[in-house]
C-alpha cells in the first residue's frame, strides 16, 4: 500500500475539502461504529470524531483522516479501513485532552501508522 499520511484524507476517497459530514455514518470493515460528531479539517491534521452510541457505552473515537477509504454522500456514508476491533483498541478519546495534549498525535501515530506503511507524522 506505501506509506499514507494519516492525517490526510486520501485522493481518492472522495472526500471534498470543506463537506459537512457531520452526522454521517461511519462504517469499519465489518459494520456501523457510529456517526461522525465532529470533522477536523485543519491543515495537517483532519480526523473524525465519531459518537459510537451504544457499541462501546456511548464514548467518542478520534479516527485519523487517513483511516477514511471512501465517501459516499448519495447515502450520508463515511467509510474506513479498519475493524471495529481495531477502532477499538486504539487510543482512548478524551476530547478535554487533545486540544491541549502534545502526545495525543504520537499516540495516534504509533497505533494507526504501522498499518500503513509506518509512522508519518
Amino acid at each position: 500500500m506505501g506509506t499514507v499520511d494519516i492525517w490526510a484524507f486520501r485522493a481518492d476517497s472522495g472526500h471534498v475539502s470543506g463537506a459537512d459530514l457531520v452526522g454521517f455514518k461511519v462504517e469499519a470493515t465489518d459494520g456501523q461504529i457510529g456517526k461522525i460528531d465532529r470533522l477536523s479539517e485543519e491543515a495537517g491534521s483532519n480526523y473524525l470524531v465519531v459518537d459510537t452510541g451504544p457499541w462501546i457505552f456511548g464514548k467518542h473515537v478520534l479516527l485519523p483522516a487517513g483511516t477514511v477509504s471512501r465517501v459516499d454522500f448519495e447515502n450520508e456514508v463515511v467509510h474506513v479501513d479498519r475493524t471495529k476491533d481495531e477502532i477499538k483498541d486504539g487510543p482512548e478519546f478524551d476530547p478535554h485532552k487533545h486540544e491541549d495534549d502534545t502526545d495525543y498525535r504520537e499516540r495516534y501515530v504509533g497505533y494507526y501508522g504501522p498499518f500503513y506503511g509506518g509512522p508519518v507524522f
